[in-house]
């Protein structure tokens, strides 16, 4: 039964939900981790207790995981008694009476305005190697354009569609977590990048940005392009798609926008999760005062 229970689980998260493909991912990993834990004294999920999960807590914490990594395997297993609860008449879920530990504050690592313009003119002045075609390169620069222009997650930014584009009102519709779209406003200079990549690549409909292979791009190899960049550049930190999502998200900030556009931009469901981008505002407002101000 508690495989059947975990099965139709991640089918309902991937049909009904929307889950994307790692979410499922991180469930599964969760469920199995669980129960490699309790070994043979597993006899089923419907027969755990809140002791059990505070006890597999307490292990976790003794092998020194992440609070993070903790979080988001107790996130998992609380979405699948959650989903036992409400569509398979379990009682009550034992892992809601566990409480965890708090979460960390780090802040999140965002580029300087002057590291993000070194990075997104590199494509296009970098000498392609000898195996790419002519219009990987201005592919290249459109990725990185769209990224820091709209903030895209690198699944939203892999599932667009070349119909997902609209030049004339200057947008992009995105489709986020759970299949929610939004509308996101794609800067000058992106837009421009865009055009000129479909134009060298001939690419007039279907997926937006292709791989050599004329297929759509993967996160693998938007991976090693911006690790390509990243041997380039004068960058001392590594790079990646969600980092050039911060810089979006805290530049916008920097310059005055106000946090509920910027949620909205980002597609979070909850302004708390927007909100850490306001205390990197905050220490780099500090780090100004601290090197500027003759008194500080």
């Amino acid at each position: 039964m508690s495989e059947a229970d975990e099965t139709d689980f991640l089918s309902f998260q991937g049909t009904e939900k929307s889950a994307s493909p790692r979410t499922l991912a991180n469930y599964r990993e969760a469920l199995a981790a669980y129960r490699t834990w309790r070994g043979v004294k597993f006899s089923g999920w419907r027969d755990a207790s809140a002791d059990d999960f505070r006890d597999y807590l307490f292990h976790l914490m003794k092998q020194d995981f992440k609070r993070s990594t903790i979080r988001l395997r107790f996130a998992a297993l609380r979405s699948f008694y959650k989903y036992l609860v409400l569509r398979r008449g379990l009682g009550r879920s034992p892992v809601a009476e566990v409480q965890l530990p708090k979460p960390e504050k780090s802040l999140p690592v965002v580029l300087s305005v002057s590291q993000i313009d070194e990075l997104l003119t590199l494509p296009l002045r970098v000498p392609p190697g000898k195996a790419a075609f002519t219009w990987m390169p201005m592919r290249d620069a459109a990725i990185l354009e769209l990224f820091y222009s709209s903030g895209l997650r690198i699944s939203e930014l892999i599932s667009l569609d070349v119909s997902d584009i609209d030049f004339l009102g200057e947008t992009v519709r995105v489709t986020g977590k759970g299949a929610k779209e939004r509308i996101v406003p794609i800067g000058g200079p992106a837009l421009a990048a865009i055009q000129r990549y479909r134009t060298e690549a001939a690419v007039i409909s279907g997926p937006l940005f292709l791989s050599s292979h004329r297929k759509r791009i993967t996160q693998q190899a938007i991976d090693l392009l911006l690790k390509k960049y990243l041997k380039l550049s004068s960058i001392p930190f590594r790079i990646s798609p969600h980092k050039l999502r911060h810089s979006f998200a805290t530049h916008l900030l920097d310059a005055g926008a106000d946090l509920r556009s910027v949620q909205s931009l980002l597609g979070h469901s909850s302004l708390s999760t927007t909100q850490i981008y306001t205390h990197v505002t905050k220490e780099r407002l500090k780090e100004a005062y601290d090197t500027a101000h003759p008194r500080a």
